[in-house]
């Protein structure tokens, strides 16, 4: 039997996590511009308007004594940022002119690269096509990038406010006006504990969404201002840090085994193996979550790659020391909003869907539409102009389709698509797309919601290898790797529908890294239905749950993974 997440929608409404500002004056907190996120897309967006601001020190003082402010939901900048990852230097360059690349925060230029093509057992060096080519490009932990770029913000006078959910989206005569930042120290049941800290009103003059993958408010302020008509897709990528004992002199990327080509079951992804310097060697697995088989665990998929006899030589002698996971937007140009402003604010990065998944590729466009959200921004922020005023932020979508951001996407656009018809028709659909430069096939195609994708039980987790502690390790033991610090008596920032077909909550269960989900019960006779029982508090928000069914809501500030090395 087959059933569809998308038929047991969660207990959700974007008007939930809209207000008017109520804050009296003496209690709300006044900012020039506000970033909501700091990751490579929001901390670039403040870099650039500090800036501008430089030059422009009257218009600095008419923003007020915080002319930039950046909240960010971890615990510190870094915390939540996870990727492969493989960067192309293009956008540095362009934030940072004049900068040597030895003073970038990269692990190490790409000077060697393979493409595999993965059986059970081997593995065949294939040709790598032109998208994947990393020539000129470096090595880098995002988490470590974050920190950096967050340094480089506060030494241009930019306010780092951690630890800081952005929880509502402040609107009044039907324009952004800010955020309102989420209670802290409530209990299990919403009840206010001793330490309980109400959240606060933070006024703007313009808004940067830059929320990354599977935000929150960029999600509310779709649906509020009807910003995109098209469905996105999204992959889940679980990724380890292993210290090892010989370096890894190339970039490696795999396709094929273990995942299954058969079109019924519709798994599409890979892996991915970069050295981060001498000791350290990165790998991950990513796959795209419009697949069929509800036992599908990428966490297990994962584990079971670093068995094959490949993958073992580099790690053997080796240790675990770092886990995390983390959604990618992969809809590409397909996918892209209708419009990526809204009255009195902007959407940039991973929100706005700004990936290549062919070239495996995204912090570049997102940093750059950072910068262009900025530079826009600062225009409207001018004498006589008002970021909400119609038109004002219009120039914002134009600089994004004039970018090279839109022409990279756009040439690739049919190629993710393609691979739902099976590996081989994919591979030879988004080969001729590529070879075309995006004009095969003549018509674009469709994509189709993870949720809307009919599952099934079939029987993939009894291949998965049983945890040893030393190559093979379990959900849990992971967890704690990355770091959670998620309080268990903290209230549920999850919304399911807790009665699920079986099909559905099978599903849920392989799907999430982190063990969140658990059937309870006996099926009723009727409907094969089953209960889910949820432990948030091992929740480290990769937003996976969102794209297959559920929804993510900001939890408490601060709580969830505290990532370094990711």
């Amino acid at each position: 039997m087959t059933a569809r997440p998308a038929d047991f929608p969660p207990p959700f409404s974007p008007e939930e996590f809209i207000a008017e500002p109520s804050d009296p004056p003496e209690e709300r907190i006044d900012v020039g511009a506000l970033v909501v996120g700091a990751g490579p897309a929001g901390l670039s967006a403040a870099i650039r308007l500090a800036q501008l601001l430089e030059e422009r020190p009257d218009l600095r003082e008419r923003l007020g004594e915080v002319p930039i402010a950046v909240v960010e939901k971890g615990s510190a900048p870094g915390a939540h940022l996870l990727s492969g990852a493989v960067v192309n230097p293009r956008a540095f360059r362009q934030l940072f002119p004049g900068m040597h690349t030895e003073d970038m925060p990269f692990r190490g230029p790409v000077v060697h690269e393979g493409l595999y093509y993965l059986t059970s057992k081997r593995a065949l060096r294939l040709p790598a096509p032109p998208t994947m080519w990393n020539h000129g490009n470096h090595v880098a932990s995002l988490a470590e990038m974050g920190r950096w770029l967050a340094e480089r913000a506060e030494e241009l006078g930019v306010t780092i406010v951690p630890e800081t959910a952005a929880r509502k989206l402040l609107v009044s005569g039907g324009r952004v006006v800010g955020i309102r930042t989420g209670d802290r120290g409530r209990g299990r049941d919403g009840e206010e504990l001793p330490n309980f800290e109400p959240g606060s009103d933070i006024r703007a003059r313009v808004t940067i969404l830059a929320e990354g993958t599977q935000g929150h408010l960029t999600g509310v302020a779709s649906s509020r201002f009807a910003l995109a008509s098209k469905p996105q897709v999204w992959a889940l990528g679980v990724k380890e840090v292993w210290e090892v004992p010989r370096p890894l002199e190339r970039v490696i990327h795999t396709m094929g085994w273990p995942l299954r080509g058969a079109r019924k079951y519709r798994e599409f992804g890979g892996s991915f193996i970069y050295p981060l310097g001498e000791s350290l060697v990165a790998l991950g697995m990513v796959v795209g979550l419009d697949y069929a088989d509800a036992t599908l665990s990428v966490h297990d998929l994962l584990q079971e790659l670093k068995g094959h006899p490949f993958v073992r030589r580099i790690l053997e002698g080796g240790k675990r020391v770092a886990w995390g996971a983390k959604t990618i937007p992969e809809g590409g140009f397909l996918a892209l909003p209708d419009r990526f402003h809204f009255p009195g604010g902007m959407i940039v990065g991973d929100g706005a869907g700004l990936v290549n998944v062919p070239a495996l590729k995204g912090i570049h466009y997102a940093m750059r539409s950072g910068m262009l959200a900025a530079e826009t921004a600062f225009d409207a922020l001018g004498p006589g102009r008002t970021p909400w005023q119609p038109g004002a932020l219009e120039s914002y979508d134009a600089a994004l389709r004039e970018s090279y951001i839109w022409r990279d996407l756009e040439r690739v656009r049919n190629m993710r698509p393609a691979f739902k018809y099976g590996f081989v028709p994919g591979a030879m659909i988004a080969g001729a797309a590529m070879n075309s430069l995006g004009k095969f096939p003549p018509r674009d195609l469709s994509l189709e919601r993870d949720a809307e994708v009919p599952v099934f039980v079939g029987n993939r987790d009894r291949a998965y290898p049983q945890p040893d502690g030393k190559l093979f390790f379990d959900k849990l033991s992971s967890v704690f790797l990355s770091g959670n610090k998620t309080r268990d008596d903290a209230p549920s920032h999850i919304r399911i529908d807790r009665k699920v077909r079986r099909e559905v909550a099978e599903m849920w269960v392989h799907l999430c890294p982190a063990q969140v989900y658990e059937i309870s019960g006996e099926a009723s006779p009727a409907g094969n239905v089953v209960g889910v029982e949820v432990t948030a508090s091992n929740c480290i928000q990769c937003g996976a749950i969102s794209a297959k069914g559920g929804r993510l809501t900001p939890p408490e500030g601060g709580d969830g993974p505290e990532y370094s090395l990711m």
